[in-house]
């Protein structure tokens, strides 16, 4: 799970608020949010102590696009006030893309429809992931209007999936680059990943692959981002987030980036400190607080 607030974990700050009294965040668990193929998907909302109307963030759990848990979640989030909803998905042992993307865009539409109902804003939702749920988050958040990310699930088709911010830890972001760029251990995880998540390498589905890259897609009407790596990852290429930064840039579309020095692939070093102030920024000026 991932951990951090700024300097503390948040099962400490949790005991120390009971301590004292505070009120604790709400924790809305398994709420059903579209049902695909008979089998209901749904989503954790978590609601900030002592905040009316938070800002909504949310949030695509790594795993290598084939494991994982809405259970993770960055909690520091939460306690600096900010709404997550943490989305299941159907993950690559179930379907090929996109469908996890236009599952995490179903709920995006649900969220907003059912806004009042739960008490968070609706207007201006950011979007944020880590490894593989970070490319998800950054194809949901560059592949706006594209007819075959979209897709039809779940009851409120007149919403919009838009969202106006994308957080990225250390994700993948050009899925013809990525080997290439991979040291041998990261090719040994990520071909199998790949083949599930795809159907097959980058280079035997060349159309889907350029569907999946996030790269591809981005121009002047995307979401300010703020792309987050570390230097030493072993896992995923600091190389795909310096090429979606440089997407962004060309596209002259506002972007931020924070190497994080030392860090492998993940961890408390995102989450706390330096990093984890840049992110909480980045979502105050641009989905507020």
């Amino acid at each position: 799970m991932l951990r951090g607030l700024l300097s503390c974990t948040p099962l400490l700050l949790a005991a120390a608020a009971q301590a004292a009294g505070a009120p604790a965040a709400r924790n809305l668990t398994d709420i059903v949010y579209a049902q695909v193929d008979g089998r209901a998907l749904a989503l954790d909302l978590h609601l900030p102590a002592g905040s009316s109307h938070p800002p909504l963030v949310v949030y695509v759990h790594g795993g290598a696009w084939r494991a994982g848990s809405k259970s993770e979640y960055p909690q520091f989030l939460v306690a600096h006030g900010y709404a997550v909803a943490s989305v299941e998905f159907r993950q690559s042992t179930e379907a090929r893309f996109p469908a996890d993307v236009q599952d995490i865009k179903a709920a995006i539409r649900f969220l907003r429809a059912r806004s009042a109902d739960y008490g968070y804003r609706a207007g201006r939702i950011a979007i944020a992931g880590a490894s593989s749920g970070a490319h998800l988050a950054a194809v949901v958040g560059t592949g706006n209007g594209i007819a075959e990310l979209e897709g039809g699930e779940g009851d409120y088709p007149r919403q919009s999936s838009a969202v106006q911010a994308l957080v990225s830890w250390y994700g993948a972001a050009d899925l013809a680059t990525i080997l290439a760029q991979s040291t041998s251990y990261g090719v040994s995880v990520r071909e199998p990943a790949l083949r599930l998540l795809l159907g097959g390498l980058p280079e035997e589905v060349p159309e889907l692959a350029r569907l999946a890259s996030p790269v591809l897609h981005v121009d002047a009407q995307d979401p300010p981002a703020i792309l987050l790596h570390g230097d030493q990852d072993p896992q995923m290429p600091v190389n795909q987030t310096l090429e979606l930064e440089a997407a962004y840039r060309r596209a002259k579309v506002p972007v931020e980036l924070v190497v994080v020095d030392g860090a492998k692939h993940g961890g408390d070093a995102f989450y706390t400190g330096e990093p984890a102030r840049r992110v909480l920024a980045f979502l105050r000026r641009t989905i507020g607080h």
